[in-house]
């Protein structure tokens, strides 16, 4: 590709004209000035396709506005922002708009999470470029420096709160006591979740997110079909209550961690020690804590989502492509060189709070300690909790496979001496953890 005429407009297209999409139009106009000088080219909006045109639409020029998405997108813009979401017509229109040589600014994880790799290499062929740094946790800058920075170190885990709505919920359930139906309700009353609250509280939101972090961060192609999800409706009050006895916050965690063997992405609720970093992250922000070889440990943190947040990721990767255009260069394209196995969630090692209702005779915690023993998980911490009708155990044990936990809990589960196995958490964090 040939660097841009000296002094030519830079054209841009939008697909997309919603709360993000109006925020991204309202500062290229407002901006103008700026960004030219950022730039070193004028930046022009010249179309911003919406699906009904009727609808008011306030800081966005009427004569741009049109319901004619493949025209836009085919029109040979040099960048094409698509803020539509949603897995079709955003390809097709992607690969429509780098056929006709734009690059592409998309904000689309469920998109890049189930197809990426057809976004890079439609980008490669055309030779234009494609960022999506507003894909995972909104403004916060987390995509370029994992994907840029740390290219020349080695990544080995990631942790992640990346769902703002389900951070709200769980906070308010430790801050306040209050049981999920109702911080559900809450959350919901005030337009946190999305319309099909199921994406952020079953955690598919954060897996999406989790596939893109751990393809960057481990140079190993990872999909949404390769995450492990687990949401947050079963996180109970009493849960909550017995993480703060033993120092602890839960969150739903996006965890992506490198072992010699592979690759294991993951996410659900887990417990934290309140002196991690990410246990003071409360309330709708998100943070992202990254452990690297060298630069060892580092956190990201700020709002991850929202019009403007949101925008803001987008006018960066804007700039950046503009930059490339008027230079005539290009940025990264895909990199899995590495093509690290994916590994299943059994191969996962960890440690984990396990809360028992059990009889209250002796000889019970001999049983339980040897189900636990029989499959090769060493306890930790034992804690009564309760007597009589409401008596319980609550265990959290040393590191051991996810696969076998779960053998663990089954065998607890067929016991005489244990009546229910009331709750099973992941905990990280944690020295040696």
């Amino acid at each position: 590709m040939s660097s841009a005429d000296l002094g030519r407009p830079l054209t841009v297209a939008l697909l997309g004209g919603g709360t993000v999409g109006a925020s991204v139009a309202r500062l290229l106009i407002e901006s103008a000035r700026d960004l030219e000088e950022r730039v070193g080219a004028p930046v022009v909006l010249t179309a911003v396709a919406v699906r009904d045109v009727a609808k008011d639409r306030p800081g966005i020029p009427a004569d741009l506005i049109t319901s004619d998405v493949h025209a836009v997108a085919s029109s040979g813009a040099d960048i094409v922002v698509e803020v539509m979401g949603g897995i079709e017509p955003a390809r097709t229109l992607i690969l429509e708009a780098m056929a006709a040589g734009s690059s592409v600014v998309t904000a689309n994880k469920a998109l890049l999470a189930a197809d990426g790799a057809t976004l890079y290499e439609a980008a490669g062929r055309n030779g234009v470029d494609l960022y999506f740094e507003a894909a995972v946790a909104g403004a916060i800058p987390l995509l370029r420096p994992l994907r840029e920075s740390l290219a020349g170190d080695r990544v080995t885990k990631v942790l992640g709160i990346v769902n703002g709505s389900t951070n709200f919920m769980l906070t308010k359930m430790d801050e306040e006591g209050v049981e999920y139906s109702d911080v559900f309700e809450e959350a919901m009353s005030l337009g946190y979740l999305e319309a099909d609250p199921s994406l952020d509280i079953d955690g598919h939101d954060a897996a999406a997110k989790a596939a893109i972090l751990a393809e960057l961060a481990f140079h190993t192609r990872v999909t949404l079909d390769d995450v492990y999800c687990e949401g947050i409706s079963h996180v109970t009050s009493g849960d909550v209550r017995a993480a703060q006895q033993m120092g602890f916050v839960i969150k739903l965690l996006a965890v992506a961690e490198r072992t010699d063997e592979g690759v294991i992405v993951r996410v659900h609720p887990t417990m934290l020690p309140r002196s991690h970093p990410l246990a003071a992250v409360r309330g709708s922000f998100n943070a992202v804590f990254i452990e690297a070889e060298s630069a060892g440990q580092m956190m990201f943190y700020g709002r991850g989502a929202g019009g403007d947040p949101t925008a803001s990721a987008v006018m960066g990767d804007l700039v950046t492509a503009a930059r490339n255009r008027v230079v005539g260069g290009l940025g990264p394209g895909e990199s899995t060189y590495n093509n690290l196995p994916v590994l299943p969630i059994g191969d996962a090692s960890t440690r984990y709070y396990v809360n028992l209702s059990v009889a209250d005779r002796p000889g019970v915690l001999a049983s339980i300690a040897s189900a636990f023993s029989d499959n090769g998980v060493s306890i930790q911490v034992v804690r009564q909790d309760g007597h009589g009708d409401e008596a319980g155990l609550i265990v959290r044990t040393h590191r051991a496979s996810d696969a076998a936990l779960r053998k663990t809990v089954e065998q607890l589960s067929g016991l005489d001496t244990v009546r229910q196995v009331l709750g099973v958490m992941r905990v990280e964090g944690e020295a040696g953890a």
